[in-house]
């Protein structure tokens, strides 16, 4: 079977560059499952995305359908010949299947013989199969919002202009968007705007980057990144390039061209973080630091263009950028004229959310529990009543206003300039750490009872309205806010109670709906975001549940157990003495009150039932201190010593005796058996 290359090519108008990339993997992914569906083999499937283009090529494309043999069922034998000769119905199944009688088959099923016909169906030329594919494809697109053009009723995200479809030299007949396709493909807009005929498929890269346009996005990305390195070693400064700004930037331009400009030095007045949302928010510039690592009056800007006097280029993007930095240092000095906790008058007008008041009530309840947690951290809880007070005051401060993302940055330099405590104006930044998986923690003790305070007001206040998150819905990151806690407390080794935390956060509120049962509630929501912080560590799920099934309510304690069976889950005798405790829990969850409360040593008959009821004894006095300071890990391992006693004694004895008396006892020696470990968590949970 021959095979060829693919391509598709939808020529369109500016798309939204954050929509590029989900629209190239879209196209992609909706042409491959579409030939997969025709069992049409193919090889290595390549998106290729810039603004103007989606294309997808697609290597190896066999020419047709794998051939299939068809087997059709008829009537059954019975039913098919009456005296030797054929019925009604096997003339018309012959009939069906445009052949004789003479010429259908027997087939032999478990239901008994029935008529048959069998024969080979060619396989269909994919050239055939691609308009409806590709159609679908289009049509299944993840358009972020449709637009119509002209007097077309046609609909898609930007007006489209041209398709390419070949196969190999040849042109697919299809059409798409009221698109004829051909093999005449577009370079760039200004360098190379006529029409580029494409000879064969494998020739649209080289193709279009003849024509000042990089195809390849993975490319381009990495071209601007290069690029921007360059130019900041030209000015011996180091280049900061956030990944999701690379991803915007190399979804504006076809053909990167890097370019540096400057600024005033007078802006540099102005906090650095300011200057640089600005920069990218409005302008997508890449800023650039000093071997100190303080910004520079410099910026790198990606031109869709590689001009003959790229000076006017750079001067024009000057031009642009002043009145903004202009802006920003206004807002800036605007803010300095009142001091912070003025603005605590203006929380009172704006809603948090309706059922729980006002930013400024989640001011007054997120103090109580930040002085709390402070007194219980031995931090200073005046400096932390001072931060859960000023905490939101920068969200009504026009730079806030303006850059959102700035909220607590912003907090932390007017609180400096207002002469608040260095904790206290570092405690306003920290309170949104951590911002993501990864990011760091507070580091202040001011930081740390803010940043926990902040959040489970938020959790007992939304639960207590009855808010809970479901499935993709959580409009308040109540997700992102249960895992900030336990991380906070696992990372800062802060062994506080989870449930007293959330019984002083639930107390601040008043009149919740759902108050009853609350605390419960939100508890077994937050510890059941271990499991996604343990896969993030990469722990099995059953050493989760094993500790899971322990009534654990500190994170931190939780977090040592996880590790410690994690690592004991490691060792030989773990598979053994875990089925020994589910053979354990099986037989005891079966007795009910036949279980004695201690062990009788006179009771104890057999050598095996001795050597464990001594063994236990003398491995409880062991590992007592070692569970009274959370050696979890050292407790375990000891533990691991039981497995020949426990091993002999299933084998040796039989639990269920006769006399009452001691199987009663052998039970209580079973039940201390599993008590040991489940000081620790229910092992029987890990693989067997």
């Amino acid at each position: 079977m021959a095979s060829n290359t693919l391509l598709i090519e939808l020529g369109v108008e500016e798309l939204p560059p954050g929509a590029i990339d989900a629209l190239s993997d879209a196209l992609a992914d909706g042409i491959a499952d579409g030939l997969r569906d025709a069992e049409v083999t193919f090889g290595e499937v390549l998106a290729f995305a810039t603004p103007r283009r989606l294309a997808v090529q697609i290597r190896e494309l066999a020419d047709k359908q794998p051939d299939r043999e068809i087997e059709r069922r008829g009537p059954a034998l019975a039913a098919a010949f009456k005296e030797g000769q054929p019925t009604k119905a096997a003339e018309g199944f012959a009939r069906s299947c445009g052949v004789g009688v003479d010429e259908l088959i027997h087939l032999e099923t478990d239901k008994g013989t029935w008529l048959g016909y069998r024969y080979e169906q060619p396989g269909e030329a994919v050239t055939a199969l691609l308009p409806e594919i590709l159609g679908k494809a289009v049509a299944a697109l993840p358009v972020p919002k449709n637009m119509r053009w002209g007097a077309s009723r046609i609909e898609f995200s930007r007006p489209v202009h041209w398709l390419v479809a070949l196969y190999g030299s040849d042109v697919v007949e299809a059409e798409v968007l009221g698109l004829a396709a051909g093999r005449e493909t577009r370079g760039h807009r200004f360098h190379a705007p006529e029409a580029l005929p494409l000879d064969h498929a494998d020739d649209y890269l080289a193709v279009l980057e003849e024509a000042y346009v990089l195809a390849d996005r993975r490319v381009r990305r990495e071209r601007i990144r290069e690029q921007v390195l360059a130019e900041a070693e030209v000015q011996e400064a180091t280049a900061v390039i956030d990944p999701a700004l690379l991803d915007e930037v190399s979804g504006l331009v076809e053909w990167p061209v890097a370019l540096t400009g400057s600024f005033d030095e007078r802006f540099l007045d102005v906090p650095a973080e300011c200057l640089i949302s600005s920069m990218k928010a409005n302008q997508k510039y890449f800023h650039l630091l000093d071997a100190a690592g303080q910004l520079k009056p410099l910026f790198i800007t990606i031109s869709n263009i590689d001009s003959r006097d790229p000076q006017q280029v750079i001067e024009g993007n000057e031009k642009v950028i002043r009145p903004r930095l202009a802006d920003a240092a206004f807002f800036y000095e605007t803010d300095l004229k009142h001091s912070l906790a003025s603005r605590r008058e203006g929380l009172a007008s704006v809603v948090f959310q309706q059922q729980l008041g006002t930013l400024a009530d989640k001011a007054e309840r997120s103090e109580a529990v930040a002085r709390y947690i402070a007194e219980r951290i031995e931090g200073d809880v005046e400096h932390a009543g001072r931060a859960a007070q000023l905490a939101k005051c920068d969200l009504v401060s026009e730079m806030v206003l303006e850059f959102p993302e700035l909220q607590g940055t912003m907090g932390c330099y007017y609180a400096r300039h207002d002469g608040e405590a260095e904790d206290v104006a570092q405690a306003l930044h920290e309170q949104y750490l951590p911002r993501f998986a990864g990011d760091a923690i507070p580091r202040t003790k001011a930081g740390l009872a803010l940043a926990l305070a902040d959040r489970l007001d938020t959790l007992t206040g939304i639960f207590g309205i009855g808010q809970r998150p479901t499935g993709a819905k959580d409009p308040f990151a109540l997700r992102r806010a249960a895992i900030g806690v336990l991380n906070i407390l696992i990372k800062a080794e802060l062994d506080l109670d989870l449930r007293e935390l959330l019984d002083v956060a639930a107390s601040q509120h008043r009149n919740l709906p759902r108050a009853e049962g609350l605390v419960d509630e939100v508890l077994e929501y937050m510890l059941d975001r271990f499991r996604a912080w343990t896969q993030d560590e990469g722990i099995p799920v059953e050493v989760y549940l094993a500790v899971r099934s322990r009534p654990v309510t500190r994170p931190l304690d939780f977090a040592r157990r996880i590790h410690a069976v994690h690592a004991f889950s490691h060792r030989e005798e773990a598979a053994a003495l875990a089925a020994a405790n589910k053979r354990v829990s099986n037989i005891l969850g079966k007795q009910g009150d036949e279980v004695a409360e201690s062990v009788a040593t006179d009771l104890l008959e057999q050598q095996a039932e001795r050597a464990l009821a001594e063994a236990l004894a003398t491995r409880r006095r062991e590992v007592a201190p070692l569970f009274a300071e959370a050696r979890y890990s050292e407790a375990l391992d000891a533990l691991a010593a039981l497995r020949a006693p426990v091993d002999t004694f299933f084998d040796e004895v039989m639990v269920m005796a006769d006399d009452q008396a001691v199987r009663r006892n052998r039970l209580a020696l079973l039940a201390d058996l599993q008590s040991l470990f489940l000081e620790i968590a229910d092992i029987a949970e890990l693989p067997q």
